[in-house]
């Protein structure tokens, strides 16, 4: 791998006697991860249903070594079913390390394609808010298919740049995460393209933008909140100084303890301008110490006693219900409130508690999207089916792993009924493997017509 000299000499400066190790680092294997979604599976049971070869992460309890040379996991039903998310190790420790209680209101500021994001969402574990935003819609497209996929419900996603968000939610977030657009020298092993970028933008233009982000995300932040900033490089201009640069912001605001797992480096508070000794709790990870790639990581908090502001809440459109779509959210085994319903275009999103005001706001999604009204019809939507749970619904075929049918049903073909199959009525068919939910059928004389969303389809 041929590294641009002017990076060279500057790692030579950050590592020093640990160059050469990083240096030879470069030419070997990738290691590939898998992180389990514990909203729908707790990792106990993943490994007993797991049919790969699993060894733990160290930095994240839910996150998984695997062999890409025999494993395939993107191929496998259970992916399809949202059982985890597949991430380069190093990047599932911003998440794990963000400490996410019950009820909190959560920003991910930059959360495309979604790996961070549904490890959120997984940690909040159905409450609370989650604010998931990146500023590309494109990416942010991608960003909702992937928490969808991860059955998250009480998600506002959004397509904002960070003035736009701030305006909006001053002092209302409990946690906001930010894993900033960075040079990322710590994916250069990864991504040759990664190297042609650096060579073209350098440190200094992502480290202005940086500077952008956290000047917004500064003023989401409630009095006793807390903030964690990532990136995948190692330039100290993107890294402590960063950090030192968001420290001037408020005096309330300082550097915390990350927790340090074996290969973890500290900060460099050297490499700073105010040598803050406290950017020494700042994490480090490089590809040369831990079975990974490269990031970096801090904690910082807002000492500030904490104290509710208000913030005007949402005002839900109570267009009409349709009969059919009443009757089809009655079969659900959910308490679900109908008074969070919203009617959009004869679309209905079911709110989280406490749903903020978000008008103003490019939305992609408020909500877990319930479904659609049709001529006297109702639709369920894919993002429901994820959502739920196999006891939500009484009408479902689970099939193994290894059944054919399975695959089938992924490449939007339809399927058949077996006679040693539960017995199920015509219409709406919970399509599941292992239990898990996979998306909808509609059953008439056990044939059953494919309702799998076709962008999600198998290739």
């Amino acid at each position: 791998m041929k590294l641009p000299e002017k990076y060279i000499e500057a790692m030579k400066k950050l590592l020093g006697d640990e160059f050469n190790d990083y240096l030879e680092c470069m030419d070997k294997h990738l290691k590939h991860g898998l992180r389990i979604n514990t909203r729908k599976i707790s990792v106990e049971d993943f490994l007993k249903i797991s049919p790969f070869n699993l060894k733990p992460v160290p930095w994240c309890s839910n996150g998984f070594y695997y062999d890409e040379n025999i494993y395939k996991p993107s191929k496998h039903p259970y992916y399809y079913a949202g059982l985890y998310y597949l991430q380069e190790p190093s990047a599932m420790l911003p998440a794990s390390a963000l400490p996410i209680e019950p009820e909190d209101r959560v920003l991910d500021m930059c959360a495309a394609p979604g790996g961070k994001s549904t490890e959120l969402a997984s940690k909040l574990n159905g409450t609370g808010i989650l604010v998931s935003n990146d500023i590309s819609a494109s990416r942010a497209k991608a960003l909702l298919k992937n928490l969808e996929l991860f059955g998250t419900e009480n998600v506002i996603v959004t397509c904002e740049a960070p003035n736009g968000l701030s305006k909006k939610f001053e002092k209302y977030f409990d946690k906001i995460l930010i894993d900033a657009p960075c040079s990322g020298e710590g994916m250069f092993r990864k991504s040759s393209a990664m190297i042609t970028a650096w060579e073209q933008n350098g440190n200094e233009m992502f480290a202005g933008i940086q500077r952008g982000i956290l000047n917004e995300a500064v003023k989401m932040l409630k009095p006793g909140g807390i903030i964690l900033y990532s990136t995948c490089t190692f330039s100290p201009l993107e890294d402590e100084k960063s950090v030192e640069y968001l420290l001037s912001l408020d005096s309330s605001l300082e550097v915390i303890d990350i927790k340090k797992e074996k290969g973890f480096k500290d900060g460099y508070p050297e490499f700073s301008e105010t040598k803050n000794p406290d950017l020494i709790k700042c994490a480090r990870l490089f590809p040369h110490r831990i079975e990974g790639e490269g990031h970096f990581a801090a904690l910082i908090k807002n000492t500030e006693v904490s104290t509710e502001t208000y913030h005007s809440a949402h005002i839900i459109k109570n267009s009409k219900i349709t009969a059919e779509a009443k009757e089809f959210l009655e079969k659900l085994k959910l308490k679900l409130d109908l008074g969070r319903v919203e009617v959009n275009n004869e679309k209905l999103y079911y709110l989280p508690v406490g749903c903020p005001d978000t008008d103003g706001l490019r939305i992609l999604r408020n909500g877990l999207f319930l479904g659609e009204m049709k001529k006297n019809r109702f639709e369920p939507s894919q993002a429901l089916a994820m959502s739920l749970d196999m006891k939500d619904y009484d009408n479902c075929l689970s099939l193994s792993a290894d059944d054919e049918r399975v695959v089938r049903y992924l490449k939007g073909e339809t399927i058949e009924v077996y006679y040693s199959d539960e017995k199920l009525s015509d219409g709406y068919v919970l399509i599941c493997v292992s239990g898990y939910p996979l998306g909808w059928g509609k059953s008439k004389n056990n044939i059953i017509k494919n309702k799998y969303l076709p962008g999600w389809r198998m290739m």
